[in-house]
């Protein structure tokens, strides 16, 4: 029996989802999360054999999320679900070390073939996107590499939605002062000294949605 983890802040989505996969043979969702980091903690705990998750989350987004998963639960293969084909997110995710990229606009039947390739240990990229992922490739030096560690990433994404420095504290667990020193090392690795070059940027890098 494969077990999943669904992730996803929509919950009609989420409930769909669980009723597909819980009807198809061999499969048992054995948790739901509706938020980013809640979802890193539940897999955490259950230690799935894969993690549908979604790109698009407040909070913590589905990149960054599979990061985390992949060092609290390397045993899960995790599978992404987005309604994003940009190249910037498809190429996030590939170096994120997802082992699928499903589309939501495809039929149901594509997020259970890549449950099934995912299980059988293979990548699994929803049609069209492996054309995507050949052109970012060769004109990826229009993309630099992100220097920026985990924890500024999520400081990043809670700015670049709206939040203050204290919510950014209070919503990650730490100190107003560490939330301060996350934000000025981050735009100093960025040089970007504006919040709204630095919302451009998380646009760019996947991290939110235009």
């Amino acid at each position: 029996m494969t077990k999943i983890v669904v992730v996803d802040d929509h919950l009609i989505l989420l409930d769909g989802v669980k009723k597909l996969l819980d009807n198809e043979a061999g499969c048992e969702v054995v948790g739901q999360a509706t938020d980013g980091r809640e979802g890193v903690e539940l897999i955490k705990r259950l230690k799935p054999d894969i993690a549908v998750v979604d790109i698009t989350m407040p909070g913590l987004n589905g990149l960054d999320a599979a990061k985390a998963i992949a060092k609290v639960s390397p045993n899960t293969r995790t599978i992404l679900l987005t309604m994003h084909r940009e190249s910037p997110y498809v190429i996030e995710a590939l170096e994120a070390g997802v082992h699928g990229y499903v589309i939501k606009s495809q039929t149901a039947g594509d997020l259970l073939r890549a449950i099934k390739e995912v299980s059988a240990d293979r990548v699994y990229l929803s049609p069209g996107i492996s054309r995507i992922v050949i052109e970012a490739y060769r004109r990826k030096g229009n993309l630099d590499a992100d220097p920026l560690t985990l924890r500024e990433r999520e400081v990043l994404q809670l700015i670049a939605e709206g939040q203050k420095t204290k919510q950014v504290a209070a919503r990650l667990g730490i100190s107003v002062k560490t939330a301060e020193s996350h934000r000025t090392r981050l735009m100093n690795k960025l040089d970007i000294h504006d919040t709204a070059s630095l919302v451009r940027y998380a646009i760019r890098r996947g991290l939110i949605s235009a």
